[in-house]
């Protein structure tokens, strides 16, 4: 009778497996509403700079919370933060924003503020939206290595 037993389910289990994977997809897949069709504004613009921390302009960056804008880079420039651990850089414009002046973030601190919508508020260590649940989607990150007092800045 085991030995029934176990030839039984010897035979099961690859279709008890594969049951089992089309109903984790099936009931795991993303809902369209927490898609946001509005986080779209930024092209995927090649983004490779080099800062040279000895230049004034780049200086406080080897200072941790000390956010830097580099304009011209990117879709309206880009910002990089020292976080203490290492180095994060971020598109600058408001991802929920149409590309413009006042979609580029001010640096207020350690916050990214939004000058069409101050409600848009992002951390400048992590890209994530502050005190706004409206909003779903993050800063657009880039890739930071430092070799010596340069930070490579890519994507």
């Amino acid at each position: 009778m085991l030995r029934k037993y176990a030839l039984f389910l010897y035979h099961m289990m690859p279709k008890i497996f594969c049951w089992s994977v089309l109903c984790f997809g099936f009931f795991h897949c993303s809902d369209k509403d927490n898609y946001d069709e509005n986080c779209n504004f930024l092209l995927n613009v090649g983004v490779n700079v080099s800062l040279n921390l000895n230049l004034s302009q780049y200086n406080q960056l080897s200072f941790p919370s000390n956010p830097v804008y580099v304009p011209n880079e990117g879709n309206g420039g880009i910002i990089v933060n020292n976080t203490g651990t290492g180095y994060v850089a971020f598109e600058a414009p408001d991802p929920k924003q149409v590309c413009s002046d006042c979609a580029i973030l001010s640096i207020s601190g350690v916050e990214g503020i939004c000058g069409c919508d101050e409600t848009h508020k992002y951390s400048l260590f992590t890209g994530q939206p502050l005190q706004n649940s409206d909003l779903r989607c993050g800063l657009k990150p880039y890739r930071v290595e430092r070799s010596g007092n340069e930070l490579f800045v890519s994507n």
